[in-house]
């Protein structure tokens, strides 16, 4: 005769929730944004249906009605700026992200957390996260460049900076300059086991990044690579990240889960484009209950370990009340 029964403890929907093993809250979330130059310009983008890119102005009014649903942190990408071989538009006192954050700040203050991504490939002629020479990104030359623009962030008002480049060396010189320059309580997020995936392949339209020749496989990592996730991981919180990062998310929740175990820091999760696209074009089919879906995998970051999820679902949860 059977004792031990799993089943007691799924009877009924008030014993499940009880003994449930993981709970979302509203505060994991963060929404990306992509920002563009102008005015009163709205842009739908094509492959993320329900994503656009905003003006400042239209930006501005996009936070404030998130914040009524209790949107409250917010990741910025900048779009469209004057591209060149140096990428100096990327630390310009009047880049469109310099711009958004004042504006940001200025309507909305404490009530919004801002984050900003810090990379090159949407500064650069040539679409790559640092500068190249010979063929080739070059490692340390980038890495000024890419800490003059987390400053002229934090400068403008940015909660917190985020490098995605995936650079040797950048979580370093990034918290070297914010130090030197009086921005210590500046934290970084940084995305510290980033992949060479196809999973980006819609966040290349949405912010005008591919790259003009080759790919990103010589600082991007490879995705067949899990052992090296932990050493990289535990190189940016020696460097001084506070926050620590995995993206893509639905298909590296092992990856998850192993940072998660070897580190104390907190840890976010990006759940990019792709991952999004493909749930909303097969929702639109038909072939698939995209609520669902849509929250049967934010509990599958957490579960795995996620402290923070950066998603582009995050609207849809907190609009049509998902959670």
């Amino acid at each position: 005769m059977l004792t031990i029964r799993p089943r007691r403890l799924r009877k009924n929907p008030i014993i499940r929730e009880m003994v449930s093993e993981t709970r979302l809250s509203k505060h994991q979330f963060i929404y990306p944004y992509f920002v563009i130059p102008g005015s009163k310009n709205r842009q739908a983008i094509e492959a993320m249906p329900g994503i656009h890119r905003f003006s400042v102005d239209e930006l501005v009014r996009d936070v404030e009605a998130g914040l009524k649903l209790g949107i409250d942190k917010v990741l910025l990408f900048g779009v469209g700026e004057a591209k060149a071989e140096d990428a100096h538009s990327a630390y310009h006192d009047h880049s469109v992200v310099a711009e958004a954050v004042r504006a940001l700040k200025g309507a909305f203050g404490e009530q919004l957390y801002v984050i900003t991504d810090v990379c090159l490939c949407a500064y650069t002629t040539h679409g790559h996260c640092g500068l190249i020479e010979h063929d080739y990104v070059q490692n340390d030359p980038s890495l000024e460049v890419l800490a003059r623009m987390a400053l002229k962030h934090a400068e403008c008002g940015a909660d917190m900076v985020a490098p995605s480049d995936m650079m040797d060396g950048r979580v370093a010189a990034i918290r070297s300059k914010l130090d030197a320059n009086g921005f210590s309580d500046t934290p970084i997020m940084s995305y510290s086991v980033k992949f060479a995936s196809a999973y980006y392949g819609p966040f290349r339209e949405a912010a005008d990044s591919a790259p003009g020749k080759g790919d990103r496989k010589s600082y991007q990592m490879d995705f067949r690579n899990g052992r090296e996730s932990v050493r990289e991981a535990l190189l940016d919180e020696a460097e001084g990240a506070d926050m620590l990062m995995v993206k893509p998310a639905l298909a590296y929740l092992d990856v998850i889960r192993s940072v998660r175990e070897s580190s104390r820091l907190p840890l976010a999760c990006y759940n990019v484009s792709a991952e999004y696209s493909m749930v909303k074009a097969a929702a639109k089919a038909g072939f698939i209950d995209e609520q669902r879906i849509v929250v049967e995998n934010m509990h599958a970051f957490a579960r795995a370990g996620a402290d923070v999820i950066i998603s582009y679902h995050t609207r849809d949860l907190f609009e049509k009340g998902w959670m």
